[in-house]
């Protein structure tokens, strides 16, 4: 808007003299200038970066005391309602407990903070930092034995995986209109690589796919897997795991994410794939089955972990962790079963089962938590410092002496681990930058939330929209009244989008848990708008921000309202959507998503008290026996369809 404006205008108001940035220590007052020439009389209005005005900022000179750093901008105007705006210019606040300014400074370049000696081994960072106050701001050129380095020339001058090249002696020049000032030189050593003791194992990365199944089209709908992909998600994270959180997928869905994930392997990586929610075993083969999968259904509408587990292999992976909290009950036993290729004997791959061989997986709820058994004690031993089947042994004898379950569910490990490796292991990136730095892409795509907006509404309210990702499909929005304005009184916020979302907790029962995370979001938020099911999304998600309010004169009740372009968050931007097939159109159609809660802008969102009930279990229903497949059905899933991913 600025810019169409400047084109226009700028015949009749010329700005002969632009703001200049400065860096001043906290608290100090500075002038800002700005001089223009045109017709008539020019008049001022100074905005800070939130698009903010500057309260008395109404002069070609704003003086402020600087708090913190922010970007000023000055609109010039005439009394034709002609404008221009001045540069945007940085005043950068620089919070260093003694600033050591000389009394009559004139915006010479202090330096406060000079760059120190360092000693770093070969393939490490190497960062050196200089600090200095200037008006205008400084200008920075670092040299290193007396020859300038022509690509460093900001305040930290920072090289990734240095060599012995880089060892020296380093010193910066930092100058403005002003003056010249050199800082003290310093002395670089840079020492052979880390020797690595051998009983020490790294990753280069981990990465984790984490699918919970709970609102089947055709089959009993589940409760634990909301709580226990997001509670592992975040234990997961605590690790420096790279985690993809997903709910409710079809089977084209999960084949996708199954893909993306394979994707973000590479060699060196420790991988670990979970899964919650129906499933069965056949013949030594475990199958996930997908939301969307028939009544009853086959082999191929369902997805098989070996496969998964075979394709993780493939992706030359230190370590790959497969864990599994669903049924194994045995499924159609006469069926003839297609050959899936032996895994590798590569002496990486761990299997943590929920539950045995021909054994159901339970789920308990206690005080309104719903969890399934094998994931509540992962969750308490995950993070520990141990070798991870240690650590799965340590599950199963918890899930063992539990009385709700015992002598119903047994934790089951199979494994080919032929080194003591540990979830907990530290990632070392030396010599895998190349691959890191792909991977960095792929996962971005994944996690994108759109940024925070600020919206100015005609009656003067501003309304801040944020955003929260509680699963990787699943978004939350929050709208804010910052400010009421000068006729607004009595606010409410509505939230809608366009296209409606799928709100897979909007059902009797199914969203206490999921509200309970929200309070822990938007205790500070007027209205929430939750969006499931964004791996659907196929366009742009615009979000509707509807403003209520009563005008102060009239007393009548008014609506405004403004949109939001959030384009594709998450893992809507990964597309895993396919086409579906006319048939099943009608059961995928989904409930639009419906406000959390839209209040007065002068009250706190109610919080929900959960009732602490009686424990019970639940069982994880198995598949209903079908009659053998024909020999003209296909009985696995195609091998092709999870082979040949590459980047």
């Amino acid at each position: 808007m600025f810019i169409g404006v400047l084109k226009i205008m700028i015949r009749d108001i010329v700005i002969v003299q632009h703001p200049v940035a400065v860096c001043v220590p906290v608290n100090y007052k500075v002038t800002l200038r700005v001089r223009a020439e045109g017709k008539g009389i020019l008049k001022y209005q100074w905005f800070k970066s939130d698009v903010e005005e500057v309260l008395g900022g109404t002069e070609a000179d704003l003086t402020i005391k600087a708090v913190n750093t922010q970007l000023y901008v000055c609109r010039v105007n005439d009394q034709r309602c002609n404008c221009v705006f001045s540069d945007w210019v940085k005043v950068k606040v620089l919070d260093i407990d003694e600033p050591g300014l000389p009394k009559a400074w004139k915006g010479e370049p202090h330096i406060a903070v000079h760059p120190k000696p360092k000693t770093i081994l070969q393939g490490e960072r190497l960062m050196l930092l200089c600090s200095a106050f200037g008006i205008p701001m400084p200008q920075y050129q670092w040299y290193r034995n007396g020859h300038p380095l022509h690509d460093k020339t900001t305040d930290t001058l920072q090289i990734e995986n240095a060599t012995a090249d880089h060892a020296g002696s380093y010193l910066c020049s930092v100058s403005n209109i002003e003056e010249e000032k050199w800082t003290e030189a310093v002395d670089v050593t840079v020492g052979p690589p880390e020797q690595l003791p051998a009983t020490t194992l790294t990753a280069t990365d981990k990465v984790a796919l984490l699918i919970g199944n709970l609102n089947y089209f055709h089959h009993p709908g589940l409760m634990a897997p909301t709580m226990d992909v997001h509670e592992l998600a975040n234990l997961l994270q605590q690790l420096d795991f790279r985690v993809v959180s997903l709910l409710d997928l079809t089977r084209e869905e999960m084949l996708a994410a199954i893909k993306k994930f394979l994707q973000l392997l590479d060699r060196g990586v420790y991988a670990l794939f979970y899964y919650a929610g129906h499933g069965y075993e056949c013949s030594g083969r475990n199958y996930l089955v997908p939301i969307d999968a028939p009544q009853p259904y086959r082999q191929d509408n369902c997805v098989c972990v070996q496969r998964v587990m075979h394709n993780m292999q493939e992706r030359r992976t230190s370590l790959n962790v497969v864990l599994l909290d669903t049924c194994r009950k045995w499924y159609n036993q006469d069926c003839k079963v297609s050959e899936i290729r032996p895994l590798i004997p590569m002496g990486n791959t761990v299997y943590g089962y929920g539950t045995c061989e021909d054994a159901e997986a339970y789920e308990v709820q206690d005080g309104g938590k719903s969890t399934g058994i094998f994931t509540k004690y992962l969750n308490k031993h995950i993070l520990k410092p141990e070798k991870v089947t240690h650590v799965l042994e340590q599950v199963s004898e918890d899930l063992g002496r539990d009385p709700l379950v015992m002598g119903k569910q047994a934790v089951e490990i199979k494994h080919m681990l032929r080194e003591p490796r540990s979830l907990t292991d530290p990632i070392r990136t030396t010599g895998h930058t190349g691959e890191l730095h792909l991977r960095n892409i792929c996962w971005r795509q994944a996690n994108e939330l759109p940024c925070q907006r600020l919206l100015v509404f005609p009656c003067g309210a501003e309304i801040e929209i944020s955003f929260s990702a509680l699963f990787s499909n699943v978004m939350v929005v929050f709208a804010k009244v910052k400010t009421t304005g000068a006729v607004a009184v009595d606010c409410t916020v509505n939230l809608r989008s366009t296209p409606a979302m799928e709100d897979i907790f909007s059902g009797p029962n199914r969203s206490d848990e999921m509200d309970s995370m929200l309070l822990n979001n938007s205790e500070n938020s007027d209205c929430s708008l939750r969006l499931c099911g964004l791996q659907k999304l196929q366009e742009s998600l615009m979000i509707n921000v509807e403003l209520h309010y009563t005008h102060k004169d009239n007393k009548l009740r008014q609506k405004e309202t403004k949109e939001v372009d959030t384009g594709r968050p998450l893992v809507a931007s990964c597309k895993l959507y396919k086409k579906k097939h006319a048939g099943m159109a009608k059961n995928q159609e989904g409930v639009p998503a419906q406000n959390v809660g839209h209040i007065s802008c002068s009250m706190q969102p109610p919080r929900q008290v959960l009732e602490r009930t009686r424990p019970f279990t639940r069982k994880a229903e198995c598949a209903v026996s079908v009659p053998a497949a024909r020999s003209n059905e296909p009985e696995e899933n195609d091998e092709n369809e999870l082979q040949d991913f590459t980047f």
